[in-house]
């Protein structure tokens, strides 16, 4: 089974690029896709609806922001929007396909960059999004949790540690709270499942060149149920083109759906 989450910054504009010309030859069994930027009734092109998939989205409620989607190669049996509280519903940041006791999410977690006041925001979701995936873990199903996290968990995720200690998407209570998600909280971290190497990042800044020079962040994630760890196979950033500022994080399990 081979799982994609990229963040598109558009889903229009992705296409633009080729986006969906690129997925038509991945081969993936289910797509997560981050900040579609778009209404569903504006998708009305074709495009947005590739075949094989089963294809549904989650928009928020301000025009041209955030919104995720899922793709589906085999229809689920269950498709849920939202968590069940504002800041993650109105702003369209979680579906979740359900098929038998698997469960595959699309997250968009909010950005904390913009101001002090966004950044607060950031870490109460964050703190309401733990106590959701504890509750997760108590329903004995096994859950893949596919997206844009905005933030970085060690050192070797982020080009410039320390001058980033203050930046939001790298501060230590952020840090801390990946820490927890994965130590306390008995997540895992799929792409390191895998590959332990420094710098391999999924996100640059449209500034100074960071692309070209590589100075990025690993803030793309699939975090996985334990019952999974043994169940992944290779993980694989790819950078051979560009959709957006970030990069497609592509793995493939040893699971059939």
């Amino acid at each position: 089974m081979r799982v994609i989450t990229a963040n598109v910054n558009g889903i229009r504009a992705a296409a633009k690029k080729g986006f969906f010309d690129w997925l038509a030859r991945q081969r993936a069994d289910v797509v997560c896709i981050q900040e579609t930027k778009a209404q569903e009734h504006q998708l009305d092109d074709s495009i947005f609806y590739p075949k094989p998939f089963h294809c549904y989205y989650f928009d928020a409620e301000k025009k041209g922001y955030s919104g995720v989607a899922i793709f589906c190669r085999k229809e689920p049996d269950r498709i849920t929007t939202g968590l069940g509280w504002d800041h993650a519903d109105t702003e369209g940041r979680w579906i979740q396909a359900d098929f038998g006791k698997l469960s595959i999410a699309s997250l968009y977690l909010p950005s904390g960059s913009s101001s002090e006041e966004r950044h607060a925001n950031k870490l109460r979701f964050m703190a309401r999004l733990y106590e959701e995936m504890q509750a997760m873990r108590r329903k004995r199903r096994e859950y893949i949790i596919c997206g844009d996290w905005n933030t970085v968990h060690k050192e070797i995720d982020i080009k410039n540690f320390r001058s980033n200690q203050k930046n939001s998407g790298c501060t230590p209570e952020e840090r801390a709270w990946m820490d927890r998600l994965f130590t306390e909280g008995g997540w895992v971290d799929a792409f390191r499942v895998v590959d332990p190497r420094p710098e391999q990042y999924t996100w640059w800044s449209n500034r100074g060149q960071a692309r070209a020079k590589n100075v990025g962040w690993r803030i793309d994630y699939q975090i996985i149920t334990p019952g999974l760890r043994d169940k992944v196979l290779k993980a694989r950033i790819y950078k051979d083109k560009w959709f957006s500022d970030h990069a497609p994080l592509i793995i493939d399990y040893d699971l059939d759906l």
